[in-house]
């Protein structure tokens, strides 16, 4: 099917008949197709991906529709979600809006609130996708045991198999896995989080309003969620004073925030090769 085709079938699925004005690829990340739709009608948002891994844009689907449901943050509005065995997509609300003096005090303050919503217990009901990596998922009662087992551990093996690690390194990591209680809390509260909140994956819309994109939802640690927005930065000073004034961040973050990078290094390791390994080795040694 030409891509003419599925977008004009998407469109009309929605109730859009009008004549399509514009078709523009924009920037979509490393793994989809994106595109800005203009019809007479209004502006859409296109994610596409030829031979979509099973469950992918259902996935994500889910993870803005439970964030939406918190009532606290913004995420953009879902029209259409379409997965087959040749593709798929989302079509979803077109963001788009300049920051003001508020945006940073508003994206700190609606994602505190959003991590003040709990679940069940530590982890997901599903797996989910980080970029194109299957994450593994379950309940836990403890963090620990979810941090370790669902999220180190395979990314770890997998760093091994991909011969990124020394089999001294892999020994040191054993070891670290085996003593995350001295720095990890095992019974903090089991927030929704974003599971994937880089500096590319929030945008503002009108009036400055944020808006998170791009979810890979659980819930954990609200610490591990600030650990990766520190990362690669992208975030304003407001943000984070608003975040703590409303969920203030423990005297202990500072102990643990690299061993919660340290997962999210694993997965670039995972994603783009060796440029990441030193800051991995970095964070090992630092705590073993």
């Amino acid at each position: 099917m030409k891509m003419k085709d599925i977008f004009q079938k998407a469109l009309q699925s929605i109730g859009d008949d009008s004549t399509i004005l514009n078709v523009k690829p924009v920037s979509g990340g490393d793994i989809n197709e994106a595109y800005l739709l203009r019809t007479e009608k209004q502006q859409y948002f296109m994610k596409f991906r030829k031979n979509a891994p099973k469950h992918f844009f259902k996935l994500e689907k889910i993870g803005l529709e439970s964030i939406k449901n918190t009532n606290t943050i913004a995420v953009p509005t879902v029209f259409k979600r379409e997965e087959n065995d040749h593709f798929g997509y989302l079509l979803m609300e077109w963001i788009e809006g300049d920051r003001t003096d508020k945006t940073g005090e508003l994206l700190g303050r609606n994602l505190a609130l959003m991590h003040q919503c709990t679940g069940p217990g530590f982890g997901y009901s599903k797996d989910t996708y980080i970029g194109n990596l299957l994450q593994p998922n379950d309940f836990y009662n403890n963090w620990i045991d979810y941090y370790r087992e669902c999220r180190l551990v395979p990314q770890i093996q997998r760093a091994y198999k991909n011969n990124y690690l020394s089999l001294q390194i892999r020994k040191k990591c054993e070891r670290l896995l085996e003593r995350l209680e001295e720095w990890i809390p095992p019974k903090s509260k089991a927030s929704l989080l974003h599971g994937d909140l880089w500096g590319g994956n929030w945008l503002t819309g009108k009036n400055g309003i944020p808006y998170l994109i791009d979810p890979s939802i659980l819930y954990g640690d609200h610490e591990f969620e600030i650990a990766f927005t520190e990362l690669f930065g992208g975030f304003p000073t407001e943000f984070y004073k608003a975040y703590n004034e409303v969920m203030p961040l423990s005297l202990e973050y500072g102990e643990r925030k690299l061993l919660y990078q340290l997962y999210y290094l694993f997965v670039h390791l995972n994603l783009f090769g060796t440029t990441y390994l030193e800051s991995v080795t970095r964070i090992v040694h630092k705590y073993i």
